[in-house]
């Protein structure tokens, strides 16, 4: 099965981001974990770290916190150069997402958090799991996978060159660039209604264009693939789908979703379920069946 680069590789590629974070405010509810920004909610039950996608912020899991925090203790991150917050310095910026959340988990002694992450955050949390199944009960991945749909069949130096192509186009992007493609991605491949798009890539443009094309860059250079079997969790991955976008490719939903299954092969305990009609940014598009889905999960556990 082919997928084209414009339908899924977009897919994964520029979840993008918001507003509001006031990194130097003085909150006791907020703090700084290595590249992470933290907000906390909730004061009791099973806690949940909820990890925003590539140049997103809290504003993407909002309604999930809602939802969420009378019974569960949420932390919600924010990767360095998100939302706001100070651009990451260095490299392997996924790598140092991935020991702050370590850190985070080690220093306030979050004991057996579920993780819950959309598009780069669910990468993200796929690789935490790989690596520290021991210190978590659980992830959850809205569209986030161990590799960049369609590069499954790239060796690592094509990989590589694709990303630093991705990173070449969009580095240096003038703030107005940066914002007008955010408006293009999120009409066309993040979220199905108009309003929610335009609101959505409003926050968007408040994120670092450099941060977002090195995040990218990394992102299509990563397989995760070797090391599922490493994960002793339960996993459980969403495959957002909406008919018309995939009507030329001639790709049903269960096609789709056996897709992604394909992608996470080797991962013991998985389960991947579709939600429709959603594109990327499926707790925007569906957040009821979404909110039924994660609450399942959760009793599960």
């Amino acid at each position: 099965m082919t997928f084209s680069p414009r339908s899924l590789v977009a897919l994964i590629a520029f979840p993008v981001a918001a507003s509001g974070l006031h990194a130097g405010a003085v909150d006791t509810n907020q703090f700084q974990v290595g590249t992470l920004h933290v907000e906390c909610h909730g004061d009791h039950g099973t806690p949940i770290i909820l990890i925003p996608g590539l140049a997103s912020g809290p504003w993407a899991w909002q309604a999930t916190v809602d939802h969420l925090q009378n019974n569960h203790l949420l932390y919600v991150v924010t990767l360095a150069g998100f939302d706001g917050t100070p651009a990451p310095s260095g490299k392997q910026l996924i790598q140092q997402a991935n020991q702050s959340l370590l850190n985070l988990i080690v220093t306030r002694k979050i004991d057996k958090p579920v993780l819950v992450g959309h598009s780069l955050g669910g990468t993200l949390s796929i690789q935490f799991a790989e690596q520290h199944s021991d210190l978590i009960s659980g992830v959850v991945s809205v569209d986030g996978l161990p590799i960049f749909p369609g590069n499954e069949q790239m060796p690592p130096q094509l990989r590589w060159q694709m990303a630093e192509l991705t990173k070449a186009q969009m580095y240096g992007q003038s703030p107005q660039a940066f914002a007008a493609g955010q408006l293009d991605y999120m009409r066309n491949i993040g979220v199905i209604n108009e309003a929610t798009a335009k609101d959505l890539a409003r926050k968007t443009a408040l994120s670092d264009p450099n941060a977002t094309a090195s995040y990218m860059a990394e992102d299509l250079e990563l397989d995760l693939r070797p090391s599922l079997p490493h994960i002793q969790v339960p996993l459980l991955v969403i495959s957002p789908y909406n008919a018309p976008d995939f009507a030329a490719q001639h790709i049903s939903e269960p096609a789709k979703t056996g897709y992604y299954k394909s992608l996470l092969k080797g991962a013991p305990k998985l389960h991947v379920l579709s939600i429709s009609p959603s594109r990327h940014f499926a707790m925007f598009d569906q957040p009821a069946i979404f909110e039924a889905i994660l609450d399942k999960y959760l009793d599960s556990l």
